[in-house]
């Protein structure tokens, strides 16, 4: 038996249902239940919180959410092979796990929310970036989800967290760093998964906070997409790729145009965001 619940071990469960983990579909497995346990408790107590997870695969982290006391887990699993497998921890948490299956980048999450909500998911690798700005980007802002715990390839998860001046600061972490908290809880070897992947995995969590009303999102990735278009330029060349008068948008942000993207304070260019409309 497993140290959390009465299921088999996970090599057990990926053996019985012949789980061969699929570089297609960016599957590398947890079969460390003490691992996925100590994922599933990055965000605090899960009682009373119903949990979307992206990804379940063989149902590692699955089981752990739901044995430290999520009032409910939705799985989204677009591999088929793996929907036995889920069925038997349905079975073993009567009525408190629902799978879903289908492609995570085709769903409306906003329409699985109920109550307090949050997304915990080891992310295939292959859309984990996507994925987050999509959650990131959602409008009305604060979003459905109480926060978000994610596995990333650990160079990702330096993104999400990037402050300005450091070499992984960019469009991510600007994005990240203006709508919420986001630290790094702990990182995770190769060794972990199964099959182990070429690089360093990170566990995120991201908890949303209040911005300003008006200001669209798609205005400030607008601007982060000229500026870190040729990071390495003074901002006075990489802006006019906007095709307005960069001086406006300078004065704005109260910059002298000789600054470098990497540099400038998220300030800075929601700041030129919020001048765009009236310089076009």
């Amino acid at each position: 038996m497993s140290q959390i619940d009465n299921l088999p071990p996970l090599r057990e469960v990926i053996a019985t249902h012949g789980l061969r983990a699929k570089k297609e579909l960016g599957q590398n497995f947890l079969l460390d239940l003490n691992l996925t346990a100590r994922i599933a408790r990055v965000g605090g107590s899960l009682e009373g919180v119903r949990v979307i997870e992206v990804g379940p695969g063989p149902g590692g982290l699955t089981r752990a959410l739901l044995a430290e006391g999520a009032r409910e887990v939705i799985a989204i699993e677009r591999d088929a092979r793996a929907l036995p497998a889920l069925a038997e921890v349905a079975e073993a948490y009567p009525g408190r796990l629902t799978v879903i299956g289908g492609d995570a980048m085709d769903m409306d999450y906003r329409l699985l929310a109920d109550g307090p909500t949050r997304i915990v998911a080891n992310l295939p690798y292959n859309i984990g970036t996507q994925l987050l700005t999509g959650w990131l980007t959602m409008e009305p802002w604060p979003p459905f989800f109480e926060s978000l715990t994610l596995m990333f390839q650990r160079e990702v998860a330096e993104r999400i967290v990037a402050k300005p001046g450091e070499d992984a600061y960019g469009r991510l972490g600007v994005l990240a760093g203006w709508r919420a908290d986001a630290r790094i809880a702990f990182n995770v070897g190769r060794q972990a998964f199964v099959p182990p992947p070429n690089v360093t995995s990170a566990v995120v969590h991201i908890v949303p906070k209040p911005v300003e009303e008006g200001l669209p999102v798609k205005l400030v990735e607008q601007v982060t997409k000229a500026a870190f278009g040729q990071r390495r330029k003074m901002v006075r060349q990489s802006l006019k790729s906007l095709g307005v008068p960069v001086e406006g948008l300078l004065a704005a942000a109260g910059l002298k145009g000789d600054e470098r993207a990497e540099d400038l304070p998220i300030e800075a260019f929601l700041a030129m965001a919020r001048a765009l409309p009236g310089l076009r």
